[in-house]
């Protein structure tokens, strides 16, 4: 407890320190805590009596109530047997010891009454002549004296732990709930760290001006103010509560940082170990938290019917797009659901990480995990007629920038002919739905990878009809997807810095991984062909500032503890990504994160011939060559830092 510790004498605390190391690991016997609590039982029988005669000593026959206080002992310590009140670990003492030990004494209690009016009743009463008020009285010393130990064992064990710890934290806690109550408590027990509790704070005005564990509650705003942060000395904040909207959570994160606080939260309750939290559970924040928008309302109702009792395949399953699509589909209870990559350590991630989860304990037989490259047409061929998939999502895909500036011909061999071969399958084998996972790079491209993914779009489209539906989903960078800016910035602060950003001037998109999943699923199932979906992605990031936040949450000050270095644009990277091109508008759906682009439509004899004569190019190993029809089938694609800009001045 914060700010009700016991204080131990310092000539007290030498002696007391080496019992305490000495016996740190081990723990009384229940046995041992039955003996003493009988032994308590025994003796506040006597000083019960004491209290009763209004302690006239001279009126007391100790022998005579020895009889019935032995008696009384023994119905107590019956009860202590049945309630189990002496199982506890005393060090650990808490509301459910407390509650347990008040059942226990209470129910002895009330059978030692019942015998007393019992026996009395028929003449012959207990030994002794104890009256009833006796035993009410010694119903309370007794609860008070084994509750009171307990309490004091527990005091002098926290502060034996406090006085050893070297280091320490002046804390806010943001949530006067429950789960700070417990934060609080997991940070008392902690045996390598000070936690003082400066402060709750609290949004609920109602809990404010009032105290919580000895510790004052008071307004968020306040307890977030630069004169009270500096008054209290307070150096970290955490944030206790479960379900903070993620708006208000960035905004309170945002606020402590400015103060220079160091930020840590509360895991999930089902991440706590045995049910219990403890201070080195505490988790510190991720930039993710700063970036994580409101939860996405499904129509759940809509993707079971796409997805429920159907065989379902997901290509590129083991990346972060396709490996989170899968597991989400997996919630909607697929006939099969086909999980295909060609990268088999991560495919055997994915497989031991859905094997290993609970909440997919019950779904396992309707996993099967297949290695295969979306571009070998013979395989792809043999696992269609073994699997003959109904619903396809296809988010296997090249997606590095500067990479496939330098490989053109693999960017197309993927991400075109891939898309190719597993659509013209689809559309051979009569699947109902084929869901494309595009990108914002794809609108007015300045890249190779991003013109190949226009590319499968524009080839999607050109097929849809009454029996396959062939739709797109288009959404910008994921957070903490593979191959993203996050990991490598966090890489980055790891071993000390610099973080390198391409140019300061720099902004992209933002998703969270399981909410872009969540839309593509969505437009997945409202989708009838042929269409384009957009998903909200709210506000452009400047990368720069991405790179300081990441800083700062990791307890370090930009370009003091570590340095932020300019290093030029890559190879096809551009300033701004867009959401559509020039000639592109978008209509609303239902959903509100969701749009639909009006895009142009081609002919799907030009398509086919483009793509025919694409292939053609695609044999002759000449980079430029291809680039150069790529350029002719999309011709907004112009290239930016790249070699191949000079194809845009012919």
């Amino acid at each position: 407890m914060a700010n009700s510790q016991l204080r131990i004498p310092s000539f007290m605390l030498k002696p007391l320190r080496q019992l305490y190391r000495r016996f740190a690991d081990r723990f009384l016997p229940q046995n041992m805590v039955l003996t003493f609590d009988l032994v308590v039982v025994f003796i506040t029988f006597y000083l019960a009596f004491i209290v009763r005669l209004n302690f006239e000593f001279h009126r007391i026959d100790y022998l005579g109530e020895t009889p019935q206080a032995l008696i009384v002992t023994g119905i107590y310590g019956l009860c202590f047997l049945w309630w189990k009140s002496h199982a506890g670990i005393i060090r650990h003492t808490g509301l459910n010891d407390a509650y347990r030990l008040f059942r226990a004494t209470g129910s002895a209690f009330l059978l030692v009454l019942i015998a007393a009016v019992f026996t009395r009743s028929i003449g012959f009463g207990l030994p002794g002549t104890t009256s009833y008020a006796a035993y009410l009285i010694h119903f309370l010393l007794a609860y008070f004296v084994l509750m009171g130990a307990r309490v004091l064992v527990k005091a002098v064990f926290s502060e034996l732990i406090r006085s050893g710890r070297n280091k320490g934290y002046r804390v806010i806690i943001f949530g006067a709930g429950s789960a700070g109550v417990l934060a609080q408590n997991a940070m008392a027990n902690d045996p390598g760290t000070i936690y003082d509790i400066v402060a709750f704070a609290d949004d609920n005005a109602k809990k404010t001006n009032k105290k919580l564990e000895g510790v004052p509650v008071i307004l968020t705003e306040k307890a977030l103010s630069s004169s009270f942060v500096e008054k209290s000395g307070a150096d970290l904040l955490i944030i206790s509560i479960q379900n903070l909207d993620p708006a208000r959570r960035a905004e309170v994160i945002e606020k402590a940082m400015e103060l220079d606080l160091e930020v840590k939260v509360v895991p999930p309750l089902e991440r706590w170990v045995h049910g219990q939290l403890s201070a080195a559970q505490l988790q510190k924040v991720r930039i993710e938290d700063l970036m994580e928008r409101k939860r996405i309302v499904l129509d759940s109702d809509n993707i079971a019917r796409d997805i429920r009792n159907k065989v379902v395949m997901v290509t590129g399953a083991a990346g972060s797009i396709g490996a989170e699509i899968a597991k989400q589909a997996l919630v909607f209870e697929p006939a099969k659901l086909i999980l295909l990559d060609q990268a088999e350590s991560a495919l055997y991630d994915l497989q031991y990480e859905i094997l290993s989860n609970n909440a997919y304990k019950d779904l396992h037989p309707l996993s099967e995990y297949i290695v295969a490259n979306v571009k070998d047409q013979q395989r792809m061929e043999q696992l269609f007629r073994e699997h003959t998939p109904e619903v396809i999502y296809h988010a296997a895909a090249y997606k590095h920038v500067p990479l496939m500036e330098s490989f053109p011909y693999e960017a197309l061999l993927t991400n075109v002919f891939g898309t190719k071969t597993i659509a013209d399958l689809a559309l051979k084998s009569g699947v109902k739905k084929f869901v494309l996972v595009s990108t914002d790079k794809a609108v007015n491209p300045t890249n190779v990878m991003g013109a190949s993914k226009r590319i499968a779009e524009i080839y999607i489209q050109s097929l849809s009809n009454n029996t396959t539906q062939f739709i797109t989903t288009r959404f910008g960078n994921v957070l903490d997807s593979s191959g993203s800016v996050i990991p490598l910035f966090r890489k980055q602060i790891e071993r000390g810095g610099p973080v390198t950003v391409t140019h300061r001037d720099i902004t992209r998109y933002f998703m969270m991984i399981s909410e872009a999943c969540n839309l593509v699923l969505e437009a997945g199932a409202m989708g009838n062909g042929g269409e384009i979906f957009l998903f909200d992605m709210g506000k452009p990031v400047k990368i720069i500032d991405l790179a300081r936040k990441m800083i700062r949450l990791s307890g370090l000050e930009p370009d003091k503890d570590i340095l932020i270095r300019e290093i030029g644009l890559r190879p096809g990277e551009k300033l701004f990504e867009e959401v559509l091109n020039q000639e592109e508008n978008t209509l609303k759906t239902y959903h509100p994160k969701i749009m639909l682009a009006q895009v142009r439509a081609y002919e799907k004899t030009w398509v086919s011939q483009q793509m025919h004569e694409l292939q053609s190019l695609a044999g002759k190993e000449d980079d430029f060559g291809l680039v150069a029809k790529m350029k002719a089938i999309v011709p907004e694609y112009r290239s930016e830092n790249s070699v191949f800009c000079r194809l845009d001045e012919e």
